[in-house]
């Protein structure tokens, strides 16, 4: 799609106005609470969209997606604190790092298919998790701490935590129009062939296995550029935290919840999601029992509504197709 059509659709506006509305809600009082709670929202959407690169247009589920945002962060947060590169460069950096990790990682595992897939993917972040974990030069099990001094070229702790939020935004915005653009384009026609049904789109001339490889590495960047932005905001990186399995299940919750193979879909999963999550995290009673209810929701959606509630919302209001992509 060229530059000056794409900015014609509708759904690019939509686009601009959600990211105006990250921008000014915190703002409106300055109020921290709000910032807080869309950062989450923020992270959760750009892990989720570009899943769903993998999940949503070639039809490959991938359980261990966390594994880029993890990365990022240590290798983001490494070069920060080792040696002294400005965050924003240090993501862009960290971005490219794990992005030609995936790519080759990608030409080797994609060659699976189905659960050997997902599990191959599980096994990835689970060796990486072990390997980081005994790393010494990025801290082994206890990770890399942030000194106080390098958030003074920020402005101090206070201001560099707005000025991360506005980053995580930035990226979020990016993740989305991504989606959108790959979803508009030959090479997103390709993964969505491949979804469909891989042999077919191999034997009408889709090179497969670099398709899937290049979508493969692309899920990786801007997750590892939120990744870096995110654990320097909160001035440590640990393997735990980095490679959490149970938020990697998420964010497949996420997609399936929004509607995968939709740009608006995986957004709107994770903006309820993060919601429904941060009112369990505080509720005395289903405090212990968020991947429990991650995993009846993910359930329910597979049996009942496989389109997620893009397809729900599609099939109630049909005009919102030329909306909501």
């Amino acid at each position: 799609m060229a530059p000056l059509n794409f900015i014609r659709q509708p759904f690019f506006w939509v686009i601009v106005a959600v990211t105006a509305a990250f921008v000014a809600l915190p703002l409106w009082h300055y109020d921290v609470g709000w910032r807080e709670s869309l950062v989450l929202a923020a992270v959760y959407i750009i892990l989720a969209s570009n899943l769903n690169l993998m999940i949503g247009y070639a039809g490959y589920v991938n359980f261990g997606s966390i594994v880029f945002f993890g990365l990022g962060g240590y290798v983001g947060v490494f070069l920060i604190t080792d040696y002294g590169w400005p965050p924003a460069l240090a993501a862009l950096a960290a971005g490219a790092v794990v992005s030609v990790l995936a790519l080759v990682l990608g030409l080797g595992i994609l060659r699976l298919h189905g659960f050997y897939f997902a599990l191959a993917t599980i096994g990835v972040n689970q060796a990486v998790q072990a390997f980081v974990s005994n790393f010494k030069p990025w801290g082994g099990a206890s990770g890399i701490y942030i000194s106080i001094s390098a958030y003074q070229a920020l402005g101090g702790p206070r201001q560099a935590l707005w000025t991360i939020y506005f980053l995580l935004v930035g990226v979020m915005a990016l993740s989305l129009l991504l989606s959108y653009g790959i979803k508009s384009s030959k090479f997103g026609l390709g993964l969505l062939a491949i979804g469909q049904n891989e042999s077919a789109a191999s034997v009408l001339g889709v090179p497969t296995p670099l398709y899937k490889a290049l979508a493969y590495s692309v899920s990786a960047f801007l997750p590892a550029v939120a990744g870096c932005l995110y654990f320097f905001k909160s001035a440590f990186v640990q393997p735990v935290d980095a490679f959490d399995l149970g938020f990697s299940t998420e964010a497949v919750v996420m997609v399936m919840l929004g509607g995968q193979g939709t740009v608006a879909g995986p957004a709107i999963g994770a903006f309820l999601y993060e919601e429904l999550r941060g009112w369990l995290l505080t509720s005395a009673t289903f405090s212990n029992f968020q991947l429990v209810i991650a995993g009846v929701i993910l359930l329910i959606i597979v049996t009942f509504a496989p389109g997620g509630l893009m397809g729900l919302l599609r099939r109630l209001w049909p005009k919102t197709r030329k909306i909501l992509e």
